[in-house]
């Protein structure tokens, strides 16, 4: 069964990003395509999967169609959040045959890279099934694109962290160290911040968990701590904040982290090392 997938990504953001993204690619026109295909040839295309995944993205390849002509037709065959097989049509797309070719590269990168996303988070919620833990993204995304990332990670059955600076409070390191502490960094933040804004502080150690603790952190996000040491400060917390892990968290290692009982796993890899998932276009018949 698909996930509810919410958030849809608005039309304004999806003609934005698809227009920069033609305009990249075609810039004065398709010279190969202007020159080889033939006027108002019209053709049938498929989009077929090329390996097992998570489907993201499809809204995408109707927009690149849509602003490249209105009469070329996209015909959807799966959802965003539904499973994708070798050899699955994932759309078809009638019309003439200049116009599907000059979109089929921004048609593909689109839905290759939000795919390879969807296909990585599933994996890694697969492997936190039965425990508390919620896996989210991180910021480590492609400049431009981390709306559509973040969406893909929804696909997946992931969770969006902070979208930005600007949403929620997260003391790292290197603030606590310009602060000159976690108490006064948490007080300073809890003065300005609105009452409905978390403050999160990231802690090495378990002294500094203490310390977050008393300063009356809401989320407490434990970076780079080996399982046997999350699972003591999990205990330490003891529900008086969010537990949050994070850092280097792999398919390897992430049922063991789900295992000490956070709430929370970030994971950069969502984004940041996510494989594209092999998907084709292929030219079908001439009608």
């Amino acid at each position: 069964m698909s996930p509810a997938v919410p958030l849809m990504l608005s039309n304004e953001y999806l003609q934005h990003i698809v227009k920069s993204a033609l305009l990249e690619d075609i810039g004065t026109g398709d010279i190969t395509t202007a020159l080889t295909i033939p006027a108002k040839r019209v053709v049938s295309a498929a989009m077929v999967s090329r390996s097992v995944g998570i489907v993201a993205g499809m809204p995408l390849v109707e927009e690149v169609y849509r602003q490249l002509a209105p009469d070329v037709t996209v015909f959807a065959h799966c959802e965003d959040g539904g499973e994708v097989s070798a050899g699955t049509v994932m759309c078809t797309i009638q019309g003439d045959a200049s116009v599907i070719l000059t979109g089929e590269r921004v048609a593909l990168n689109f839905v290759q890279r939000l795919c390879g996303i969807a296909s990585l988070t599933r994996k890694f919620v697969i492997l936190t099934e039965g425990t508390t833990a919620r896996i989210v993204d991180t910021r480590k995304t492609t400049p431009g694109l981390r709306a559509l990332e973040k969406y893909a990670v929804r696909c997946g059955g992931g969770h969006n962290h902070r979208c930005g600076l600007y949403d929620a409070v997260l003391i790292k390191d290197n603030h606590i160290a310009a602060c000159g502490s976690i108490t006064a960094a948490v007080a300073l933040a809890r003065c300005g911040a609105p009452h409905t804004m978390t403050i999160t502080v990231e802690c090495d150690t378990i002294q500094q968990v203490d310390e977050a603790l008393t300063a009356g952190a809401d989320i407490i996000l434990l970076d780079n701590m080996p399982p046997s040491t999350l699972k003591q400060a999990v205990q330490r917390i003891a529900k008086r904040a969010i537990v949050e892990a994070s850092g280097g968290v792999s398919l390897n290692t992430v049922a063991e982290i789900a295992s000490t009982g956070v709430d929370i796993i970030s994971v950069g890899a969502l984004t940041h090392s996510a494989v594209s998932l092999d998907i084709g276009l292929d030219i079908e018949m001439e009608q």
